[in-house]
Parts: C-alpha cells; sequence; structure tokens
C-alpha cells in the first residue's frame, strides 16, 4: 500500500560528473522482498560529493545519498517484518543476502559486480529523493528504537559502523597504541571504536579544533598535526618506532604511504578511505620491510544487514558512545538537501557533519 500515485519523485543527485542539482525520476517499486521508504532524516557523506566530483567513475542522472532514517510507505507481498507507517534506520549497505560472496560470511562482498552490497551511489539512485527503494527488507532494515534519538541513530548507518569497522579491521587490542589518520566524522567514530576495544594510547592526526576536541572527548590521548612536522617522523618518535595499528580515515593518496611507515613491525594498516579512481598509492619497499615485516595491510567497507545497525544502536541505547557529537550543522526542509550537500562539497573549516531534519 502507498501514501500516493504519482508515478515520478523529485530527488538531488548529480546530472554528470562535477554537476549537482535536483532531479526527477520515476518513483521505484517493491519487489516481492523489498521496501520503498520515504527518507525523514538524512545526511551527505564525503562519499557522495566524491561520487559527484567523479571519484567512482562516470555516472550521470544518479541520486545521490546513502545514509537515512525513514518511515515505510510501500512493501512487496513477501516482506514480513514491516508494514506501511513503520519508522526505520538503513544501514547504507544493503546486501542481497542470497549472493554467493554474502553466503560465505561476508555481509560487505562484492555480491553483484564492485562494491556490490553498498547498493546506493554504486548500483542505483539513492536517498535523496521523496522515495527510495531498499532490497530485502527483512534483512535490512532496523525498526527505530523509541529511546533512541533519530540523529543518534542516523549516525549508525555509515559514520560510526564504518569507523568502527576500521578497528574491528585493524583487530585493535587491549592496551595497543592506535593512531587514527584523519579526524573528519569516520576517524572520529574510529577513535570512540578503538576506545570501546580497549586500546591504550589513540593518537589522532587532524588539525580541525572542533575535531580535536572531540577525538579527547571519545578517548585520544595525543593530537598529531602536520603544521609540526613530518607526521611519520613525529608519530615513531611519540612510539619509539612505531604504532601497533594505524587506520586510515582520510586523507589523499600519500596517506597510504605514511601509515605504513609509522606502524610497527607485526602491525596492522586498516584503511576504510574511499581514494579517488584517479589515485596510485604507492610506498617504498624498504616502508614494508622488503616486503618482510610481517605488517599487514586491510581494507574494506562497512559490513551491512540490520544485525549489525541493531548492534550498534545497543551501544547507543546503553550509553557507551555519543553519536551526535560529531553533528555540527543541522537543516530543515526538503529543499535543503542542497544546502547541506554543498556544505559538505565545499568543507567548511566549522564541518563535521551535516543532517537534514525533513519532517520539521
Amino acid at each position: 500500500m502507498s501514501t500516493s500515485t504519482a508515478k515520478t519523485m523529485k530527488g538531488y543527485g548529480m546530472k554528470s560528473v562535477g554537476a549537482p542539482g535536483w532531479l526527477e525520476k520515476e518513483r521505484p517499486t517493491p519487489g516481492p522482498l523489498d521496501a520503498i521508504i520515504r527518507p525523514t532524516l538524512v545526511a551527505p557523506c564525503s562519499s557522495d560529493t566524491h561520487t559527484m566530483h567523479g571519484g567512482a567513475g562516470p555516472k550521470e542522472n544518479l541520486i545521490l545519498g546513502h545514509e537515512a532514517l525513514g518511515e515505510v510507505v510501500e512493501v512487496g507481498n513477501l516482506v514480513t517484518k514491516f508494514k506501511p507507517g513503520d519508522r526505520v534506520v538503513i544501514p547504507c549497505v544493503t546486501p542481497d543476502w542470497m549472493a554467493p560472496g554474502v553466503q560465505s560470511g561476508k555481509s560487505n562482498a562484492h555480491d553483484h559486480g564492485f562494491m556490490g552490497s553498498f547498493k546506493f551511489l554504486i548500483q542505483k539512485d539513492g536517498v535523496f529523493a521523496e522515495y527510495f527503494h531498499v532490497n530485502q527488507a527483512d534483512a535490512n532494515l532496523v525498526h527505530l528504537p523509541g529511546d533512541v534519538a533519530p540523529e543518534a541513530a542516523l549516525m549508525t548507518v555509515d559514520m560510526m559502523s564504518t569507523g568502527f569497522h576500521s578497528v574491528e579491521l585493524a583487530e585493535v587490542a587491549y592496551g595497543d597504541t592506535v593512531v587514527v589518520i584523519g579526524i573528519g566524522p569516520v576517524g572520529l567514530m574510529a577513535v570512540a571504536g578503538a576506545q570501546l576495544r580497549g586500546a591504550g594510547r589513540i593518537i589522532g592526526i587532524g588539525t580541525r579544533p572542533n575535531c580535536v576536541k572531540i577525538a579527547r572527548e571519545y578517548g585520544a590521548t595525543d593530537i598529531v598535526s602536520y603544521k609540526d612536522g613530518d607526521l611519520v617522523q613525529q608519530v615513531l618518535e611519540m612510539t619509539n618506532g612505531g604504532a601497533d595499528k594505524v587506520i586510515i580515515a582520510g586523507g589523499g593518496s600519500d596517506t597510504f604511504r605514511q601509515a605504513v611507515e609509522m606502524t610497527r613491525e607485526m602491525g596492522t594498516i586498516a584503511n576504510v578511505n574511499f581514494f579517488d579512481i584517479s589515485d596510485t598509492l604507492a610506498m617504498p619497499a624498504w616502508s614494508w620491510g622488503l616486503g618482510m615485516s610481517n605488517k599487514d595491510i586491510r581494507c574494506g567497507f562497512c559490513p551491512g544487514g540490520a544485525v549489525r545497525i541493531k548492534k550498534l544502536l545497543e551501544l547507543i541505547r546503553y550509553g557507551r558512545v555519543d553519536t551526535t557529537k560529531i553533528i555540527s550543522h543541522k537543516f530543515y526542509g526538503f529543499e535543503q538537501m542542497e544546502d547541506a550537500f554543498l556544505l559538505m562539497d565545499q568543507k567548511t573549516p566549522d564541518l563535521i557533519k551535516p543532517v537534514v531534519y525533513l519532517d520539521k
């Protein structure tokens, strides 16, 4: 059942590479297992602006956005857990749970081509629209808990999930010295996740005063800035030879080299940064011990599905982390999605994370 009979809808995205704007598209329809959602709260991400500038390759007439809460307006006839009117949290990664890669245990597997589980931006229109489609609703949607603030829940769908995944990839353990390169919203969540995982020393790399403040509140013991000299040299001196775990959560292609160089032997480098399609990642062979240093290099985007988001919501519900600290700007109204997106693109000095309330 649907709340509207309109066959078209309005959305915000990219007309072509480097050309953002409003689009009119055909309204999506659900398959038997799927749902159609009306967004009520959304957040632009640097991945959206990155895609708009061509960082994921050429794309045209694509509605952007992958972070949303919403209201179910229509479901397929095989959906059993959700009905029109339900308020839901939508993970940014919505796997096809019948795909072989996903069945093998990787819920962020490339189930249908490159980054196939990350369907928004890559395979289909995103959430910056009057309505958007979610595949396999029973496995990919989560009921919004009544005792979790919507804006706090919104941060779980990507920022928290991705930041915490970097900590999982790095296998942060009790007492580890951890470096987080880039303390934007994902990096800040990585700091919080490392602290929860039992890291000892947590070194954040960044310069923005508001991000530095929140990084310390989340558990960073030290802050390193390029303004004080070479980043690698500073970390090596502080750690007497290198960190146990280094997380890349932002920055340009040179962060790859820096991360390898500031990691000790037997350490781990974990990347969740979305590099550009034109980037080349390189490092001197000696920094990897000529291939003999046992420095592990791992990467990936966050796992998907409902179970993960439910667990992250439990951390918020029981006061383990306050995700609202990373929200720096609030907008109100559907038309304000454009202003929020352009702010994210411009990356003003006071920006961390903008959100847009669509029901206000």
